[in-house]
């Protein structure tokens, strides 16, 4: 299909029949659905400029509103935890969840049910931390086909079948289940953490053909067609520069006809299991209105972090019998694949630049949002999914939780965006570890990279970062810094530094080997 028709395709949808229009105001107390996939680029939906069937989000977007610049904490489990708290990483522990609340929490005292499916990736459980039914794993990443030790259902654990089993799916049919289950006369929060695309590369045969031969075109020429897409669909602000191939990445027509069909291969299976959680997105999509409980529902559609250039595996050469739908198998990408999802940025998961923090956001609220199928450019982070959830179910973050002080929440809430208007920009922190850091203040980004000296962008003229005007406004770089050592005391960003130097890395990779990788 060519691209003006998908575009004719969304222009219809906004008055088709499958999305509400929005009521001139927003009924009290929406329920909740968070669907949140693992290593995903900027551009990888259709909706944000990529090649990838995704008709669901399309549709979502469409009916709903998009965020370009929107963030994450570039990692797994720091996004997990800066997510559920409602607070900075550094300031809960990552993965203990100390000093905060939970969204499950503070959405269950607030007279919600709560269900989560899917990865967990951090300490204690779901069960424990406020979700009344989950189902999934607790690990950092799972082999799609036979799971590991850690799956659970409830807080109970759960035998992977033998046969027949796609974690993708089955996150899907538990969600479905819950929602069935769940009362009619309560309003519901939903978190449905998919784990994929991160590695290893795995999806049903027919999901991973549907795309072969699709990119042998390399990704210089995938990072040209997605970046002229987006200019088209009105996601950049300006007519930027994109950032360049990294110097590191061979030029595609330097590869053998070999090497070609490989990489060919494992982007193919990475579109495969974007494309299936779209189908499984459509089977929540389906589930909410025959329930009817549709329209008062906001569904808020994310990424942990940007796409993940970590290649992590063995060479493995396609006369083997380890496809990526055979259940042995282990693949990745690398920064190739990596670089041109993350289009039109540069840089990927964990860094601080923006190809490892910004997200796709889609949010959609058939009742709530006020101007459906427009973009904004109103910054935001996950901080503020707490505050969302909390302002719109009319409560507020608790200064104690079971007799024990908890830390201020950060986040301010979206639903003056949802409501077309705009909100105060606050400044934004970022840290990974201390290794990586940055701050946003305004338009101006400070930044810097494994431990490096600060770099400086106007993310208004050059959202790639490819111009560094530390040397050339010393007076801002001034302010900027200060500012960030406001912030290393505020929320404990210090802390977090030398808790990375002497603790070291507890990576996704150190937890899928150890407990789901094939002996």
């Amino acid at each position: 299909m060519k691209w003006d028709s998908i575009l004719a395709g969304l222009a219809v949808l906004l008055t088709g029949s499958l999305f509400a229009e929005p009521n001139s105001e927003a009924a009290e107390r929406p329920n909740v659905v968070v669907i949140m996939v693992d290593d995903m680029g900027f551009s990888d939906l259709g909706c944000y400029g990529g090649e990838i069937k995704t008709p669901n989000l399309d549709r979502l977007a469409a009916g709903g509103l998009r965020f370009t610049e929107f963030y994450n904490c570039a990692k797994c489990e720091t996004t997990r935890a800066t997510l559920l708290s409602g607070r900075y990483h550094t300031e809960v522990g990552v993965g203990k969840l100390q000093n905060c609340v939970t969204l499950a929490e503070a959405m269950r005292a607030a007279g919600y049910t709560t269900l989560m499916a899917g990865k967990w990736h951090l300490t204690s459980s779901p069960c424990q931390r406020g979700f009344d039914r989950y189902f999934g794993h607790l690990s950092g990443a799972t082999n799609f086909f036979t799971g590991d030790d850690t799956f659970r259902l409830d807080d109970e654990p759960f035998q992977v079948p033998d046969q027949g089993f796609y974690t993708t799916d089955a996150n899907t049919d538990y969600a479905v289940e819950f929602l069935n289950q769940a009362s009619p006369d309560k309003p519901f929060l939903l978190y449905v953490a998919y784990n994929a695309p991160h590695y290893p590369l795995q999806a049903p045969r027919e999901e991973v053909e549907k795309y072969r031969g699709k990119y042998l075109g390399g990704w210089d020429q995938l990072r040209q067609s997605r970046y002229a897409r987006m200019k088209t669909l009105g996601l950049l602000k300006h007519d930027y520069e994109p950032a360049p191939r990294p110097a590191d990445v061979p030029a595609w027509s330097t590869l053998s006809d070999e090497q070609k069909q490989r990489e060919d291969l494992l982007m193919a299976t990475y579109a495969g299991m974007i494309d299936r959680v779209d189908q499984n997105i459509g089977r929540l999509v389906k589930q909410l209105q025959e329930l009817d409980r549709w329209d008062n529902t906001l569904v808020l559609f994310l990424s942990d972090n940007g796409a993940c250039p970590f290649q992590r595996t063995k060479q493995q050469t396609l006369d083997n019998e380890l496809m990526p739908w055979d259940a042995a198998s282990f693949w990745t990408y690398d920064k190739g694949w990596a670089h041109a999802c993350n289009t039109p940025f540069r840089e990927y998961k964990q860094n601080q630049h923006e190809g490892g923090i910004s997200t796709p956001l889609i949010a959609h609220w058939p009742a709530g949002i006020k101007d459906a199928g427009t973009i904004t450019a109103q910054p935001g982070h996950l901080v503020d999914i707490m505050a969302t959830c909390l302002d719109l179910a009319g409560e507020t973050y608790p200064q104690d939780y079971q007799g024990k002080a908890v830390g201020p929440p950060r986040g301010t809430s979206l639903a003056a965006i949802f409501a077309g208007q705009r909100r105060p920009q606050p400044d934004i922190a970022f840290t990974f570890y201390g290794k990586n850091n940055a701050l946003r203040v305004g338009n101006w980004k400070l930044v810097n990279l494994d431990y490096g000296g600060w770099e400086l962008y106007d993310l208004d003229q050059d959202r790639a970062e490819l111009h560094n005007l530390a040397d050339q406004n010393p007076a801002q770089l001034a302010k900027m810094k200060q500012r960030w050592a406001e912030a290393e005391h505020e929320y404990g960003l210090k802390k977090g530094t030398r808790q990375k130097k002497k603790q070291g890395r507890n990576t996704d990779k150190d937890q899928l080997e150890s407990r789901s990788r094939p002996n």
